[in-house]
């Protein structure tokens, strides 16, 4: 399909919404992102960019924009919750400096200007209230009509075009929430450190040249948080539930002044990605836990096959199909790793954490390369080199 004759509209300015918005108009494509919010902005917190997504972001001309900001990180340090390393999972066996830490600030700063770069218009304080799929219309919060060749949902898990595609879906609270913050940091080190406690865990690592630390701690717990990250908390509720933690710990949320608190909820995979003209990507089409670190990659992964798949064939459905039977696989295994995760780090009863632990300590010395090697199907995978043809299912469990 030749994308110069087709007008574009995203919903959503996050990392989904303006990566799938560049991938596009590096195509030729006339693409415009509807942003709700007056100015796109984003609240202090760091993001994991792993090689899987990394190898997008360069692919669109922005490698060494995040290579200039972020820290490379060299490895993953599993502690139990009094700070003794339990197992190093080493970073450099996909590459030197391919695992990169950056503020979520400074990753949506390199893809506006990106964007803008290649043309695309960036449109704020524009609220999507409908979208006729059929048509291509979409319909703003004041009333404005807009017409479009094809609309794109990166409108993240409270996406409207995902009910108006599937219907409305009701998430499921996991008994778990979530404070994160970002802190001057005090140390030198390049690795992400991830504490293993009972029924709780923290991970932290650093963030613009090892200038401040970037905190997602985890917690279970009855009591229910709604799922948006603009809440805050209070430090000493945040300090009080790692009281038992380490030293190490306990420095570093000593420092948080007001940390941001939301709860974890499973929502379904969406079983239909598209509808007409219409199409979900991101977050839209397959929410997943943090604990993977794959929210932001898999949006990136998606954004390059939904271009690359639109520009090779002249259908748009049939471009559509390819694209969730391409996609849809892989982020469902990513989503099921995502959840089965947080069981692996809260493990309550001390005889199996011990044993849990021992078990990767042993192993991590034995076979580090094994170790690491478990991931291989995530972090080695280049969307830059896809899709795959349809029917072939490679790295389905």
């Amino acid at each position: 399909m030749n994308l110069k004759d087709l007008n574009i509209a995203v919903i959503g300015a996050g990392i989904g919404g303006l990566a799938v918005a560049l991938a596009f108009a590096h195509r030729g494509a006339q693409v415009t992102v509807y942003e709700q919010a007056t100015e796109i902005s984003e609240v202090g917190a760091g993001i994991q960019i792993s090689p899987n997504g990394f190898v997008v972001l360069d692919a669109l001309g922005l490698g060494e924009a995040i290579e200039s900001a972020a820290v490379q990180a060299d490895a993953v340090i599993l502690r139990n919750h009094h700070g003794k390393k339990v197992v190093r999972l080493d970073l450099s066996s996909y590459g030197a400096g391919a695992y990169h830490l950056l503020h979520r600030a400074d990753l949506i700063h390199i893809l506006l200007q990106g964007a803008r770069h290649h043309g695309v218009d960036i449109e704020t304080g524009c609220c999507v209230q409908s979208v006729n799929c059929e048509r291509g219309i979409l319909q703003l919060q004041d009333g404005k009509m807009i017409n479009a060749d094809l609309v794109i949902g990166a409108d993240g898990v409270h996406s409207r075009l995902r009910a108006q595609i599937n219907g409305v879906a009701e998430p499921e609270f996991t008994g778990q929430v979530a404070w994160r913050a970002v802190v001057p940091n005090d140390g030198q080190s390049k690795g992400i450190d991830l504490y293993m406690g009972p029924r709780r865990h923290l991970v932290s690592y650093p963030l613009r040249d090892l200038k401040q630390r970037n905190i997602v701690a985890v917690q279970e717990r009855s009591a229910w948080a709604s799922d948006s990250w603009s809440q805050v908390d209070r430090p000493e509720v945040l300090r009080q539930a790692f009281s038992d933690f380490g030293p190490e710990v306990k420095n570093i949320l000593a420092r948080v002044k007001q940390p941001n608190l939301w709860g974890l909820f499973v929502h379904p995979v969406a079983p239909r990605w598209h509808k007409g003209s219409a199409v979900l990507l991101g977050d839209a089409a397959h929410p997943m836990l943090p604990f993977l670190a794959q929210g932001a990659n898999m949006a990136l992964e998606d954004a390059w096959v939904l271009a690359n798949l639109v520009a090779q064939e002249n259908d748009l459905t049939e471009a559509f199909f390819r694209y969730q039977d391409a996609r849809l696989f892989r982020t469902r295994r990513v989503v099921n790793a995502a959840r089965k995760n947080a069981r692996k780090y809260h493990i309550a009863s001390a005889q199996l954490r011990f044993a849990a632990h021992t078990a990767l300590k042993i192993g991590g010395l034995i076979a580090p390369r094994a170790v690491t090697k478990q991931f291989d199907w995530l972090y080695s995978y280049d969307a830059t080199q896809l899709p795959r043809l349809q029917g072939d299912y490679s790295g389905v469990p």
